[in-house]
């Protein structure tokens, strides 16, 4: 009896000991989040120099953490700070009077009156619409502009974040399997199970980042191309507003470059807005059709529905960290799943298995 509840006693102080610890590290979940992505994203380029290098961990860890920051991190740095500083201009641009929102939504109006009576016939006033499209804007602009200035007065908190997940990715790079190994000797699931959900956890952090994030960088690269190219305003900053958009399924950046085709055949630019168009369905919309399935292929193995419906749910939860977030939630939801279905159920085969098995 006092044995069992020593174990009880042991096991609640476990839980409320890795309950506080979990709370304590809460600040830190997008360096840490971020930190296993890397250790996993490049695996297998640290796994390619130990076979070159042979065993020299230290050594091996080092250079590939350098890569990715060469490859990786100072890019993405380089396009926020460009970013932000284009939202901090528009913003002024737009206090001052010079970029007036409501003004494109009346030129909208103006040049298509079939659509104004179309919309009133949906009760759809475009005078409502168009004040509230002019405080998005504005809001929008605000919002910038705030991040903008927050990132100039927290650089020091925002450097010691980025340090401190290049530091925990380079021990995760080092000492990861490990890790993994001590994890799966520890967690009293069976390591057959815990196997399974650290590979399902590599297989939707590779493919998320490796396959939407890239594509939704090509998409956007592909967007400010078009932009610049034909000589619309803060091509950059639309450019990165495509790239978060298509990394929501079913969204993408038709979001941007459909409306700004409307804008120019409102103002009478019939050639810049038919290229813009064409260029858009047939460039940004097939580089999704074509790169993801390429990059991405079958391994989150989850319908179209459950990776929309749990990308929102992840961006609505964590921000955008949770386009990653979300779908790991919904890939480990689904393994959590299909285990107890094979285990308790063994004599019965779900149509899901049968097709996993035959491919």
């Amino acid at each position: 009896m006092s044995e069992k509840l020593e174990q009880a006693a042991f096991l609640i102080l476990l839980a409320l000991v890795t309950g506080v610890f979990l709370w304590l590290l809460k600040p830190f979940f997008a360096p840490l989040l971020w930190a296993c992505i890397i250790a996993v994203l490049f695996h297998p380029m640290q796994l390619w120099l130990e076979q070159r290098w042979g065993q020299r961990p230290n050594t091996t860890a080092l250079t590939t953490l350098f890569a990715c920051v060469v490859l990786v991190v100072i890019p993405v740095l380089l396009l926020l700070f460009s970013f932000l500083q284009q939202g901090l201009s528009v913003f002024e641009q737009i206090q001052a009077g010079e970029l007036q929102p409501g003004k494109y939504i009346d030129q909208v109006r103006n040049a298509f009156p079939v659509l104004q009576g179309l919309l009133e016939r949906f009760d759809i006033d475009m005078s409502t619409v168009r004040d509230r499209a002019a405080s998005a804007a504005v809001a929008a602009s605000q919002f910038l502009a705030r991040n903008a200035l927050a990132v100039g007065q927290g650089t020091f908190g925002f450097v010691l974040k980025l340090a401190l997940m290049l530091y925990v990715a380079y021990f995760l790079l080092r000492d990861g399997r490990k890790l993994v190994e001590q994890l799966v000797h520890a967690i009293p699931l069976g390591d057959e199970r815990e196997r399974l959900l650290f590979q399902k956890f590599a297989e939707v952090a590779r493919a998320t980042v490796k396959g939407n994030l890239l594509v939704a960088l090509v998409q956007g690269m592909l967007g400010g191309l078009i932009f610049w190219i034909l000589g619309l305003p803060a091509a950059l900053l639309w450019g990165v507003v495509m790239t978060v958009l298509s990394l929501i399924p079913a969204v993408g950046a038709g979001l941007v470059w459909l409306p700004a085709a409307i804008y120019l055949y409102a103002v009478g630019d019939w050639i810049a807005a038919t290229v813009l168009i064409a260029y858009g369905v047939l460039i940004i919309g097939l580089a999704d059709n074509i790169l993801r399935p390429l990059l991405v292929g079958r391994d989150t193995k989850l319908p179209d529905w459950m990776v929309l419906l749990s990308t929102l749910g992840g961006i609505a939860m964590a921000g955008i960290n949770g386009f990653v977030v979300g779908p790991l939630i919904a890939v480990l939801f689904v393994a959590f799943w299909q285990i107890f279905s094979r285990e308790f159920n063994p004599q019965r085969e779900t149509p899901a298995e049968a097709t996993e098995k035959s491919d």
